[in-house]
């Protein structure tokens, strides 16, 4: 697996990919502004070419000395083979590099797979928001997760 930044030139592909993970994807004019947007960045995993080749995509933005995880997408056919552990090592990394401590993320409590994904990659709980997420007219908490990076705190 290789994993290689993205630009907003890909948003279409990563729009695609998206619609394959969430209820609620992402549009390409969306993930091109926020990719063009400060501090924002994306990662794919996969093969230069083919486009369709792409298996897993992570999206974050950087402010000052923290930042987010926006979203992580695996397709179904590659998930539970490591893509979403390896972007999400690489989003780390990449930001460790930059001098950032603190990375953040929200889950839902009702995502099991997302939770015991960022639990591996080292992520702690660092609060709830209630009502976060809207599952078709049931309200879900998110888990907001916190990963440190250059800190030395667990």
């Amino acid at each position: 697996m290789r994993i290689m930044p993205a630009g907003p030139e890909r948003a279409a592909e990563l729009s695609r990919l998206h619609a394959l993970s969430f209820d609620k994807p992402w549009s390409a004019a969306e993930i091109e502004a926020l990719i063009g947007g400060a501090g924002a960045f994306a990662l794919v995993a996969g093969e230069s070419s083919p486009p369709d080749s792409i298996t897993g995509m992570i999206l974050a933005r950087r402010l000052f000395e923290e930042a987010e995880i926006l979203t992580l997408a695996v397709a179904p056919q590659a998930r539970r083979q490591g893509v979403g552990q390896g972007l999400t090592l690489a989003c780390a990394d990449l930001l460790r590099g930059a001098g950032v401590q603190s990375l953040f993320l929200e889950a839902g409590v009702d995502n099991p797979a997302a939770l015991a994904l960022y639990q591996a990659c080292g992520f702690v709980e660092a609060g709830r928001r209630r009502d976060y997420y809207d599952r078709g007219g049931r309200k879900v908490d998110a888990v907001v997760m916190r990963l440190d990076l250059n800190t030395g705190r667990p």
